[in-house]
């Protein structure tokens, strides 16, 4: 899948583009369900599917202290729409002057540099434009001035409410992992670029890959029993998601660290993903570093027991 900074990037393709329209935070069932549409109407026509999303998340330039942790890092949303049978998937940079622009001129703006649309979908509610001032019946009546359909997907239930990044997120704060999974669609996994830390792990015997979850909406801090990712294959592992307490006092952002249990790559600059499977107990301090090194020893044991 293509990623493009600007429409005009992707040439102008003569059969024009299918768009799916969203933040698509989490890429859950809902999302899902607008970016199939998308990739239907584009296989019918013979167009190019394209998801449009945003990065930062709106809410952090127009209301940052209203802005969510995201679900996903921006690598893992694009798999995931790359997964949905998207071509190409264009990431507008949010900022003041994009919040600056109506409903009315920012579909000229996609218009404009796609050349041709032949239908966008989005959410059943789903807002655009300066001030939200864009709805489904304005997006309906540019369709028909521009030449494209408009299709706004019906929200999915699961029980009596519907899925949401925001159910997701509610339920992921309470360590609901199972719940987590159903309105996803898919296992929950955190996922970032692993960069270096302070090599203690490694001295204690249980060498570790950390990643940057700091913009991310996270799970309740704790060592968990974990599958991760690695070259398209999952490994068993053992993840620790805090602040490390027992170590010079600890960090005031929660890092996630990352120990295979049977293979030992190279992963410093790579995208890991990383699916937690069971929590094995809570972030605590130890009385000692040594003890530390016992009870990883010990979550080692016990997470090969959990992952088989």
């Amino acid at each position: 899948m293509r990623t493009l900074a600007d429409p005009s990037e992707l040439g102008r393709p003569a059969a024009g583009v299918c768009i799916a329209l969203g933040m698509f935070d989490g890429v859950h069932l809902g999302h899902q369900h607008v970016v199939r549409q998308a990739a239907l109407d584009a296989r019918a026509l013979g167009a190019v599917p394209v998801a449009v999303t945003f990065h930062p998340h709106p809410l952090a330039v127009v209301h940052p202290d209203r802005a969510p942790r995201l679900l996903q890092s921006p690598a893992q949303r694009l798999r995931a729409l790359a997964g949905l049978g998207m071509d190409a998937a264009l990431v507008l940079r949010f900022d003041r002057d994009l919040a600056a622009i109506d409903g009315p001129g920012f579909i000229h703006r996609l218009a404009e540099g796609f050349g041709r649309i032949r239908s966008v979908t989005v959410g059943h509610g789903f807002h655009f434009g300066r001030d939200r001032s864009g709805n489904v019946p304005l997006l309906r009546s540019l369709g028909r001035s521009l030449g494209f359909a408009t299709h706004a997907v019906a929200p999915i239930h699961i029980g009596p409410e519907r899925v949401s990044s925001t159910r997701v997120r509610s339920a992921l704060r309470e360590g609901r992992l199972g719940l987590v999974a159903e309105l996803l669609g898919r296992p929950y996994a955190l996922g970032g670029v692993v960069v270096a830390g302070r090599r203690l792990a490694r001295t204690l015997g249980f060498p570790t890959a950390n990643i940057d979850v700091s913009a991310l909406e996270l799970p309740p801090l704790g060592v968990y029993a974990a599958r991760a990712i690695v070259e398209g294959t999952r490994q068993r592992a053992v993840m620790n998601l805090g602040c490390k307490p027992t170590v010079e006092g600890g960090d005031a952002t929660p890092l996630l660290e990352v120990h295979l249990l049977d293979v030992r790559p190279d992963l410093y600059g790579c995208e890991l993903e990383v699916e937690p499977v069971r929590m094995l107990r809570p972030e605590r301090r130890f009385p000692s570093i040594e003890a530390l090194r016992e009870q990883i020893a010990r979550d080692a044991e016990v997470a090969r027991s959990v992952l088989g």
